[in-house]
């Protein structure tokens, strides 16, 4: 009889998107492969229990204050290179915590949606201490060296020149499968646009522009500035979803309380059903992380990509930008005006959606799952060794 498949995916939060994609595989496997057993675990709070969130805090305040010298070490790294190695050989995971986890788990693939998790498994498999087949899914439309181990069996990426990108890192092509990004299943869905304007109490015929991304709130606070000014004459319904940032949620609240706007404005906080938000909408403008914008994609919802930041977001924002799919407004100036056309102009809007629908892989999870599924180890190591190197490092 064939073993019980048992997947363990890594992966970590710094950033929404490592979660989302480690939620909809698990989601896509339940759904279509439920006889498997399927584990996700947070790398670093597994590694760090009690400085993850030290860690998560501190990342978030770089982005937020700094990050102009996130884009730099991005692009200093992105090639193979003595300064991306020097920073891949500085070890930040417990080797005995990792195998703890290993022997607990004793799964027959492991997966991982966090770079940092995907180093922790090569690691591992080059110090003889696992032979489990470890599949790596990058999260975004670009390559970094540090998504890039010589442990890893199987690369999964979210579009062809992502493979391409990989290739000239010498990468063999057999190692690489272009499956899409994996995004939950509701986001595969087709919905009734008019029905799901009736149940959030919507206008059916009024353009709707949804505003999400951007945790610190930059986008929402553009975007009422150009409500404010009466530029944009037009009667728009506009839906802010602010997640879990409360302070935006009640500075947005307070700015409209007394505005005089021509305009439907709906603020939130987190939803679970932003999946029905993005189907309902005419344009979404949003911070390109990998994730959103693949949900956005299959839901053929055209795109205003606000201030990317150099790195894996600006990378996004250029894939998409020259898909046809989505537009790009570098600053507030840029956000009114493209704005405005689009609003004007259904024809563009018509466009960008017709070049999402013919862009996508929508099932990205399922041929995730699949290419997890038929993943097996080039490593032959033998159990002794394994057991034998095990034994020493602890």
């Amino acid at each position: 009889m064939a073993r019980r498949e048992r997947i363990l995916i890594l992966t970590g939060s710094l950033g929404d998107g490592h979660n989302k994609a480690a939620q909809a595989i698990l989601e896509a496997a339940r759904f279509y492969n439920p006889e498997a057993e399927v584990k996700v675990v947070d790398f670093l709070e597994w590694t760090h229990p009690y400085l993850h969130s030290v860690g998560k805090y501190c990342y978030i305040q770089w982005m937020k204050n700094l990050p102009s010298v996130y884009g730099y070490l991005y692009s200093k790294t992105r090639d193979v290179n003595t300064f991306s190695n020097w920073f891949k050989r500085m070890k930040s995971f417990s080797t005995d915590r990792m195998v703890e986890l290993l022997d607990e788990i004793k799964p027959t693939k492991v997966v991982s949606t966090f770079p940092g998790a995907a180093a922790a498994m090569s690691y591992l498999k080059s110090n003889g201490l696992t032979a489990v087949p470890t599949v790596t899914v990058l999260t975004d439309y670009t390559d970094h060296s540090y998504w890039i181990h010589p442990g890893t069996d199987l690369y999964l990426v979210g579009a062809e020149h992502v493979k391409q990108k990989l290739l000239r890192h010498r990468i063999p092509e057999h190692r690489i499968v272009v499956t899409g990004i994996p995004i939950g299943l509701p986001f595969t869905l087709t919905y009734d646009r008019l029905m799901l304007r009736d149940k959030h109490h919507l206008d059916r015929m009024m353009p709707t522009i949804l505003v999400m991304g951007g945790g610190h709130g930059l986008i929402g606070k553009q975007l009422m500035s150009v409500l404010q000014d009466n530029e944009l004459t037009a009667p728009v319904q506009f839906i802010f979803v602010c997640g879990r940032n409360e302070k935006l949620k009640q500075w947005l609240e307070d700015e409209l309380k007394g505005a005089l706007i021509p305009h439907s404005v709906i603020i939130t906080g987190f939803v679970d059903h932003v999946h029905e938000l993005m189907a309902l909408s005419d344009l979404i403008v949003t911070k390109p992380g990998g994730l959103t914008v693949s949900e956005a994609l299959a839901l053929e919802l055209p795109m205003m990509l606000y201030k990317p930041i150099r790195g894996q977001e600006q990378d996004n924002a250029a894939y998409l930008v020259g898909l046809g799919a989505a537009m790009e407004a570098k600053n507030a100036a840029e956000l009114k005006r493209q704005l405005l056309q689009v609003i004007h102009d259904q024809s563009l809007l018509l466009n960008l959606k017709r070049n999402a629908r013919l862009s996508h892989l929508k099932e990205g999870a399922l041929h995730t799952l699949t290419a997890i599924l038929e993943t097996k180890s080039p490593y032959k190591i033998a159990r002794e060794k394994v057991q034998r190197t095990y034994a020493i490092n602890i």
